[in-house]
């Protein structure tokens, strides 16, 4: 029987993990960027798969990007921004093997790992603030699947890629 621990995001606050994948769109550029910032600050290792500028681009074109990182093994876990977090977490969500969330705060970035293993987060930089997405970040990369009655869920989920 496989066992899983909840533990409290406060308590690893800081915590290093290694292959975060950062894409977005002209929308979230600068919300990426301070996201990247923050992640490296701490010791991560991210790679950015761009946009690098605010200049005009197609979000699908990032989330994919940033899709393919993780559900290759390239990265463990990706996040991706754009205007809404809507757009690019659908793109991200078409590759298999890749369960995308949108999230808006630090409960819903916790639960799409605790509850639905979430392996991608996307955020709205139009709709999200910058601290709160900072800390919905840390939450999502703090938390820990559940397992039990969500692991059956989650496998569910996987049967439709």
């Amino acid at each position: 029987m496989q066992r899983y621990v909840q533990i409290n995001a406060c308590e690893l606050k800081g915590v290093v993990l290694t292959g975060v994948a950062i894409g977005s769109d002209h929308a979230g550029y600068s919300l990426k960027c301070l996201i990247l910032v923050h992640l490296q600050d701490v010791g991560n290792e991210v790679k950015d798969f761009g946009t690098f500028s605010d200049d005009r681009v197609d979000y699908p074109d990032y989330g994919e990007l940033v899709g393919r990182a993780v559900a290759n093994g390239e990265c463990s876990s990706g996040i991706v921004v754009c205007g809404s977090g809507i757009g690019i977490v659908m793109a991200a969500g078409k590759i298999p093997g890749i369960r995308a969330a949108t999230v808006h705060d630090v409960t819903s970035a916790r639960l799409a790992r605790e509850h639905n293993d979430a392996n991608v987060i996307g955020i709205g930089a139009r709709l999200v603030g910058e601290q709160i997405a900072l800390d919905a970040v840390d939450a999502y990369l703090s938390a820990v699947f559940f397992g039990g009655r969500h692991a059956d869920r989650v496998k569910k989920l996987n049967l439709l890629d």
